[in-house]
C-alpha cells in the first residue's frame, strides 16, 4: 500500500476499525472515546491548559477521533495539526464514529472536509491540519511546535516506525517549552527514548484493561 491511499481495513463488532496493515484496532475495544479522554486529554491536562492559539499535534490521525473530542473540549481558538500516512476514507471514519452520537454530530464538519480531499479544515474553535505521509519525513520538516503532544500511533510493537528514537528525538525537537505528551504505551524502549529526547516521563493509570500509560513534560 503506498502512502497516502486509505488504509485496509476488517471492522469488529461492526463498527471498529482495525488495521490490516498493522492488525491492531484504531481505539479501545472497550470504549474509545472514554480512552482517548483519559490518556491524550487527561494525559495533556487539557482541557484545562487550552488558551487562544494552543497547538496541538499528534502522531496517527487515524479515524479524527482525538481531533473531535479536542474540538467538542475547546472554548477558546486552538490549531491542530495531525500526521498520517495512511488517511480513513470519510465513509469509514463516519462509520467508526457513529458508535458515540455526540461525537458523531461534532465531526461532521471533519467529515465533509475529507470527503472533499481538504487537509486544511475548521472544527469548532479548531484550526485543523493534516500532514499526509510518513512522519519520519515530513514531521522534521514541519515549522510548527506544538504545545502538547498525542502519541497515537499503532502499538510499538506491530508500528515501531511511529516509535523510533530519531522520530521521537524530533517530537521533541517540535515540542514548545513546557510542551507535554500522552500515549497509551508504557513500553519501557519508548518511555527511555521520550526521556532520552528531554521529556520528563511519567507511567500513569492507564484506561480499562491496561495497568499503564504514559505521559511527560518537555525539560
Amino acid at each position: 500500500m503506498d502512502q497516502g491511499q486509505p488504509p485496509s481495513l476488517d471492522w469488529r463488532d461492526g463498527d471498529t476499525p482495525v488495521s490490516s496493515r498493522f492488525d491492531d484496532p484504531y481505539f479501545s475495544l472497550t470504549d474509545g472515546a472514554a480512552e482517548s479522554r483519559h490518556v491524550f486529554l487527561h494525559g495533556n491536562g487539557l482541557p484545562g491548559r487550552l488558551r487562544p492559539g494552543f497547538h496541538v499535534a499528534e502522531l496517527g490521525f487515524g479515524t479524527g477521533l482525538n481531533l473531535v473530542l479536542t474540538a467538542m473540549s475547546a472554548a477558546v481558538p486552538v490549531r491542530y495539526t495531525g500526521f498520517e500516512a495512511y488517511p480513513m476514507a470519510a465513509g469509514d471514519a463516519a462509520r467508526a464514529l457513529a458508535r458515540w452520537p455526540a461525537v458523531a454530530r461534532h465531526a461532521g464538519p471533519m467529515l465533509a472536509a475529507r470527503a472533499r480531499g481538504a487537509t486544511r479544515f475548521t472544527l469548532g474553535t479548531v484550526e485543523a491540519e493534516i500532514l499526509v505521509g510518513d512522519a519520519r519525513r515530513t514531521l522534521p520538516g514541519w515549522d510548527g511546535r506544538a504545545d502538547a503532544w498525542y502519541l497515537d500511533g499503532f502499538s510499538p510493537a506491530k508500528n515501531p516506525e511511529l516509535w523510533e528514537p530519531a522520530l521521537l528525538r524530533a517530537v521533541a525537537a517540535h515540542t514548545a517549552p513546557g510542551g507535554s505528551f500522552a500515549t497509551y504505551t508504557a513500553a519501557g524502549h519508548m518511555r527511555r527514548a521520550l526521556a532520552a529526547a528531554g521529556f520528563s516521563v511519567q507511567r500513569l493509570p492507564g484506561f480499562g484493561r491496561k495497568r499503564h500509560m504514559s505521559a511527560g513534560v518537555l525539560g
